[in-house]
């Protein structure tokens, strides 16, 4: 997670939301990203959905079996089933997202056996600094609109 962390920091210091992830494979990391959205004009370029996509070139598979995410945020529906349709074994995150978790918190994507593959999840790792980065930043982001509003 504290790679993902840092991850999130980069983000954070380029004035993207700061979530931060890794992809690790039968122990070795294969992928690190953080989001892109703002850089990439890109709704979908989630750090979940650019690690997964740069950990199946590094394979050069599509199956990411045997294959755990680390995520600084609960991952959302997107990002949840990708990671279905990628076959991950494991997913653990940082803090959960009440507007839009899709591991545990408003859905159960991992878990539903209506679907093909179904994943582990471990929720809570550095939760408490994941979730003051997250906060911190749009405090931040708070002030300086207020500041330019008083301008």
């Amino acid at each position: 997670m504290s790679l993902a962390l840092e991850q999130a920091r980069l983000a954070a210091a380029a004035g993207e939301v700061p979530i931060g992830a890794v992809v690790a494979c039968d122990g070795a990391l294969v992928a690190a990203a953080h989001n892109r959205r703002e850089a990439d004009a890109d709704p979908a370029a989630h750090a979940e959905l650019i690690a997964l996509r740069m950990a199946a070139r590094a394979l050069g598979r599509w199956r990411l079996s045997g294959c755990t995410v680390y995520v600084t945020l609960e991952p959302c529906v997107m990002c949840a089933g990708l990671m279905q349709l990628a076959r991950v074994d494991r997913c653990v995150y940082g803090t959960s997202d009440p507007k839009g978790g899709a591991l545990g918190t408003l859905y159960h994507i991992h878990a539903d056996e209506r679907l093909n593959h179904c994943f582990e999840v471990t929720s809570g790792v550095c939760a408490q600094e994941c979730a003051d980065l997250l906060s911190g930043f749009f405090a931040g982001l708070r002030a300086s609109r207020r500041q330019q509003g008083s301008s």
